[in-house]
């Protein structure tokens, strides 16, 4: 009978490298009453035979921060605790057959000198250099990458259990958790096969049996198992110690070297899925599944093109070892919002190892701190819903997502698998007149209209970096909203009721701007965290004296739904209901927007009889709608909200109506290009948990001057008198030729400085315009005046252009058109 303790502060369910490392941290946050419960042996399940690359450049600044940390950690652990993490500083090599690559490499490089990592863009001898064996004949280039390395997997575990054995942390192995104990939502314990184990925090590091660990408490942890393929070679002359990990995209195709042969693998186009979570056997304990050379194929093929000699080489052994993906190839981490004290840590699709130690880390300042530390929204479990747990779904999404890793990261990219269920009432409207359609939070949104029938549809769907097919269509949608009118599809929108007598002081504490206004208006505000950064970026309708409506964007939906729950304390009377599917929003954009509307309605719409902000009940043709006087595209509209039963009757009629004023259609590149020419912000790209009001230019929606507490109030305080080191400004590039996407490197005097955070092409502009943080290159506070006042150059995929900076909207700065 294992000695099982009756309680710990924490359980930690798994013992592979996420689940070691989140005790390690936790211990050394002095949080030592924990217990790790392990159903097999350290290690046993995937983490044993992941391959132990550490690629420290990632696609966020965060991402890169986490993997950092993992290295720095890894150096140090066997000084620590007199066990060695196996891991090698040896370099990465990422080569580039194509053009396309190319271009992606320089950005690449571009956003690791804004991220402060070495990295340098290097010719096809260059890259010879450092693999004299490969064929480099078809190569244009290469990026290479000093600080990259490789770990031990198992002695990376081993390590990070004895450093959290040795400040308390009891390790139990061979012990199964059967059940999660909670009570009122809230956890209790765990149930296991050799007894029950109290405790207030439970941690689900359970790799890819996560699905079932979250199922037990009713908990969606959104993954799938796919089978995942390396092999490891007889010695190959030429290959000697400390070789970089070679990366060749193009091919599907990584190396590295192993005991003198090479440890060869990939990530093919078409993932083969394994069974489904809950369909594990168990035991399942340092267990391969069965040789797919037929799979494996494409990735052998690519391999012998690269390295020749591989052709004559023997293969030592073959590992097949399923691994979970979770459906956007970004890990799980986070509390739950099912189950409060319910944590996830999994599904990190091919990057634990490397991700291990930062993860480990946030995820316990999370638990430590009752909230994150910094932005970690992009891997937050809570950007999933319920939904995102439909096993056949996630089966059908696994098989496009392992390819990911390696395909060319187009700015544009959708998912193709797992689509088009989540649709609107005029999804069909929509489709026939030739929309191009992405997906949000499962939503299907149109991206823009193809005027041209099925061809132009595909062709808008072909990617590149340049100047995309749909430009001229986006660019007449755009045309249409500042001319006549335009209507804009924006169901997608998450929409919340908070009711209840304590409505009102529950937002007040919440939101940054007063919410505490006169029935019918509408407010621009953000809600922030203790740091005074942004949790989410809302407009609040007050509906009655205890009802507020509020509209938030389509990808938080849960997320602000669980930050809204969290803060009404048991004894106020609030209730919080997510309306999303219960109301169809319309866009009515355009200086003829009045015009239309009034076709449609016996109200007055003028200034006076509809002022800005001002939301009311409308009748609208043969339907009552919600009409707000908003705009999020600078031009004078209203937002309708209407029964989701009505919409696509009143879809026809705006349209039918609008003839007369040349109505049209638009989609979301437009809105994005629109937004931009105002300097509107979007949450998750200028609003996250890293910036705060003063940052981002809104102190305007925050109520300082009045006596008034909310949430972060102190912090933004602090920030206005002591400084900021970033900025976020608009930006236009110098030269209309060249096409932005977003992440590119702002230098002044040819030092880094900043980055762009959204980039589109602006048709009244002729010009590709943005937002952007900039800083100090010293790291010195920085105030707007002196942001405004540099040179600035953008490296746009390895082109440097100039361009043009300002604190203020690129069109129509003083608002007039939305009069």
């Amino acid at each position: 009978m294992t000695d099982l303790p009756e309680r710990a502060e924490v359980v930690v369910i798994g013992g592979g490298v996420i689940g070691t490392s989140v005790a390690y941290h936790l211990a050394k946050l002095g949080r030592s009453d924990v217990v790790l419960l392990e159903q097999g042996e350290l290690s046993c399940g995937t983490t044993w035979h992941a391959a132990g690359l550490v690629g420290l450049l990632r696609s966020s600044q965060v991402g890169t921060e986490l993997v950092q940390y993992s290295t720095e950690l890894y150096q140090g652990l066997e000084d620590e605790v007199g066990l060695s993490a196996g891991y090698k500083q040896c370099g990465g090599l990422i080569v580039a057959r194509t053009q396309e690559r190319m271009v992606q490499l320089r950005r690449t490089a571009a956003v690791g000198a804004a991220y402060g990592l070495e990295c340098e863009v290097i010719t096809p001898e260059e890259a010879a250099e450092h693999w004299p064996i490969i064929d480099s004949g078809d190569l244009l280039g290469a990026l290479w990458l000093p600080s990259d390395g490789t770990a031990n997997p198992t002695d990376l575990t081993q390590a990070l259990a004895k450093g959290a054995r040795d400040r308390g942390v009891r390790i139990r192995e061979g012990v199964r958790v059967t059940g999660v104990r909670t009570a009122a939502g809230v956890v209790t314990g765990v149930e296991t096969d050799s007894g029950p184990v109290e405790a207030g925090v439970v941690v689900n590091c359970a790799g890819q049996w996560a699905k079932q660990v979250g199922a037990l408490c009713g908990v969606t942890v959104p993954l799938h198992s796919a089978e995942h393929y390396y092999v490891v070679t007889e010695q190959i002359d030429g290959v000697r110690p400390g070789m970089p990990i070679l990366r060749d995209p193009d091919g599907y195709t990584y190396f590295k070297e192993e005991v003198g042969g090479l440890a060869v693998g990939g990530f093919e186009p078409e993932a083969k899925p394994w069974v489904a979570p809950d369909k594990i056997p168990y035991p399942f304990q340092f267990q391969l599944l069965e040789e797919d050379w037929e799979q494996f194929s494409l990735i052998m093929e690519n391999a012998v093109l690269r390295i020749p000699a591989l052709e004559k080489a023997g293969i030592r052994k073959f590992y097949n070892g399923p691994e979970s993906f979770t459906p956007d190839n970004h890990f799980l981490l986070g509390e739950a919002p099912e189950v409060r004290g319910f944590f996830v840590a999994a599904g990190f699709n091919s990057v634990g190892i490397a991700s291990a130690g930062g993860a480990g880390r946030a995820l316990a300042e999370w638990i430590v701190e009752g909230e994150p530390t910094s932005d970690l929204h992009s891997v937050d479990i809570r950007r999933f819903s319920p939904a995102d747990g439909n096993q056949r779904w996630l089966r059908d999404r696994v098989v496009e997502v392992l390819g990911l890793h390696y395909e060319v990261p187009w700015p544009t990219r959708e998912m193709s698998r797992g689509r088009g269920l989540r649709r609107s009432p005029t999804h069909e409207h929509l489709r026939t007149v030739g929309a191009v359609f992405g997906s949000k939070n499962g939503w299907e949104r149109p991206l823009v209209i193809a005027p041209d029938g099925e061809t132009a549809r595909e062709a808008a769907t072909t990617h590149g970096w340049g100047k995309p097919s749909w430009l001229n269509w986006c660019a007449a949608e755009q045309r249409a909203t500042h001319s006549a009118v335009a209507v804009f599809d924006q169901t997608s929108f998450s929409k919340y009721v908070v009711a209840g007598r304590d409505a009102l002081e529950v937002l007040e504490w919440l939101c940054t701007n007063t919410v505490d206004v006169e029935l019918g208006r509408t407010v621009y505000t953000g809600m922030l965290n203790r740091r005074g950064t942004y949790e989410a970026d809302v407009t609040v309708t007050r509906v009655s004296e205890t009802e507020f409506l509020l509209f938030s964007s389509a990808a938080t939906t849960v997320r602000d739904l669980d930050w809204i729950r969290r803060h009404i304390d048991e004894d106020k009377r609030c209730a919080v209901f997510d309306a999303t599917s219960s109301l169809a929003v319309y866009g009515v954009m355009g200086p003829r927007s009045r015009e239309l509307l009034t076709l449609m309605s016996d109200d007055d719409l003028s200034d006076a009889g509809f002022a800005f902000g001002t939301s009311r009940l409308l009748q609208l043709g043969q339907v009552q709608v919600r009409a707000t006087r908003l705009t999020y595209v600078g031009e004078l509209g209203w937002e309708l909200a209407v029964p989701t039963e009505y919409a696509a009757g009143l879809y026809d009629d705006l349209m039918a109506a609008g003839a007369e004023w040349g109505a049209s259609p638009a989609g979301y590149h437009a809105i994005e290009a629109l937004r931009l020419e105002k300097g509107n912000r979007a949450f998750g790209r200028e609003l996250t948990p890293d910036y705060g009001p003063v940052e981002a230019g809104l102190t305007f929606t925050c109520a300082l001057e009045s006596g008034r507490e909310f949430l972060g109030r102190e912090a933004v305080e602090r920030a206005r008198e002591g400084g900021v080191r970033r900025r976020l400004l608009s930006v236009r590039l110098a030269d209309p030729a060249v096409m932005m996407w977003g992440g590119e490197l702002i230098t002044t005097a040819g030092t880094p400085c900043g980055q762009v955070t959204s980039a589109a092409w602006s048709d009244e502009l002729e010009a590709c315009i943005g937002l952007a943080y900039v800083w100090d290159p010293d790291g010195d506070v920085l105030s707007l005046a002196d942001a405004c006042e540099r040179s600035y150059r953008i490296d746009v995929g390895g082109t440097v252009v100039g361009a043009e900076v300002s604190r203020r909207a690129l069109v129509d700065p003083d608002h007039t058109r939305v009069r």
